[in-house]
């Protein structure tokens, strides 16, 4: 067991480590119960096509309204508390969540409340909880840092949490978010064990609009970064665009019922898995560059390929790929990021490419409905493939110093 441990959460990487991982999988744990159950909470209220769509936009709303000051806030305030004060606060809204659907007294207005107000204090947690890790191993780490928390997101957000989501709402509508309540709340408990270094104090003049103009002063001066950044978003644009029709692709194009979309989406979280296993050897003999071309072309030809395709296990295999890709490309570009940003740039910084990540895929599934809607369901695939093919050939030769951000970060 010892062993075990030991490889999964190498002792060189400290305690503080070992307590942001434990938290970072138990709270995934509890997301990922509400990645079913939130839908079904939804569904179960009402039937109108735009209040279910509304509850989905509420939880990602509150990155584009709130995510530059989570940013500030981060790089101002004790991190370890704020995390801990924002997961207490979500544990106290899914506490009254689960009261009212115990009571009976719950309606679609009261959960598209509570979609809100989650998303909301998500996006406080995340973008502080993105900071951590840089404080609490050494940079040559932060890649197999990156690795184990996302394999914790990967498991437990994606393939167990949701079945057992639909469990416990199976049992009963409110067991899920009484469930997702208590993982919170560990996660919290958790996070208050880290002992962190402090950050540089800073005597001047606060002002929330000049903290964030500094964010994206660094950013956009950093040109490694700006790059990484404006991948990120136009990649995701594309990304978003070709899955916000899957479901329909799924069932229509490739013939495939219910229990066959599950399928498709579990066979990208297991290629996810042997990203993970693989990740360290990755990383050890290919460079970081090579990584990130290699994982730009295969989500590229994911396009391409699932454009063409009509055969089941044709896309089955090719989101098995992608799905290796993905959770690879992620920890890259979270390592390269985490290594170029000063400590006390982190959360500004994470907020402005937080804030792409979302902001492109929201842009991309409108793109998505959009195109299939006038030209068929292939054509956000072959949009997708076009433009990514397209950003992929622009910064190709960028993307070796993209791999190497740090060297042109200054110090602080």
């Amino acid at each position: 067991m010892g062993r075990v441990v030991e490889a999964v959460l190498p002792a060189r990487m400290g305690t503080p480590f070992r307590w942001l991982v434990g938290s970072s999988w138990i709270s995934n744990l509890g997301d990922g119960i509400a990645l079913a159950a939130g839908p079904l909470l939804v569904a179960s209220q009402t039937s109108d096509p735009f209040l279910v769509a509304l509850a989905g936009l509420l939880q990602r709303l509150p990155w584009l309204l709130f995510g530059l000051y989570a940013g500030v806030l981060a790089d101002r305030v004790d991190r370890r508390l704020l995390v801990v004060a924002v997961d207490l606060l979500r544990t106290g809204v899914l506490a009254v969540l689960t009261l009212v659907l115990v009571t009976g007294a719950v309606d679609i207005g009261v959960v598209l409340v509570a979609m809100f107000l989650l998303g909301t204090a998500e996006a406080f947690a995340d973008t502080t909880t993105g900071t951590l890790l840089p404080m609490v191993v050494a940079r040559a780490d932060l890649g197999t840092g990156n690795a184990r928390l996302m394999a914790g997101a990967l498991t437990m957000n994606q393939l167990a949490g949701p079945a057992v989501g639909a469990v416990l709402f199976a049992a009963g509508t409110a067991w899920p978010f009484l469930v997702q309540g208590v993982c919170v709340a560990l996660g919290a408990l958790l996070v208050s064990r880290m002992v962190l270094p402090p950050l540089p104090v800073t005597t001047a003049d606060r002002h929330v609009g000049r903290e964030i103009a500094e964010g994206l002063r660094w950013t956009w001066g950093n040109g490694p970064v700006r790059t990484l950044t404006l991948t990120i978003v136009t990649f995701n644009v594309t990304y978003g665009a070709a899955w916000s029709v899957l479901v329909l692709y799924a069932t229509e194009r490739l013939g495939l019922g219910a229990i066959g979309f599950g399928l498709l989406t579990t066979v990208t979280a297991v290629g996810g898995l042997l990203g993970t296993a693989s990740y360290d050897w990755l990383a050890r003999h290919v460079s970081l560059a090579a990584l990130m071309r290699v994982g730009l072309v295969i989500e590229t030809s994911t396009h391409l390929g699932l454009a063409l395709t009509t055969t089941a296990w044709v896309a089955t295999a090719i989101l098995f790929v992608f799905g290796a890709h993905a959770f690879v490309w992620g920890t890259t570009s979270r390592t390269v990021r985490m290594r170029a940003v000063p400590l006390p740039l982190q959360g500004r910084v994470g907020s402005v490419y937080m804030i792409g990540v979302v902001g492109g895929i929201v842009l991309g599934q409108l793109a998505g409905g959009l195109l299939a809607d006038a030209w068929g369901l292939t054509a956000p695939f072959w949009f997708a493939f076009v433009g990514s093919a397209v950003i992929l050939a622009l910064i190709w030769r960028e993307l070796a110093h993209i791999a190497h951000a740090d060297d042109a970060a200054p110090t602080a």
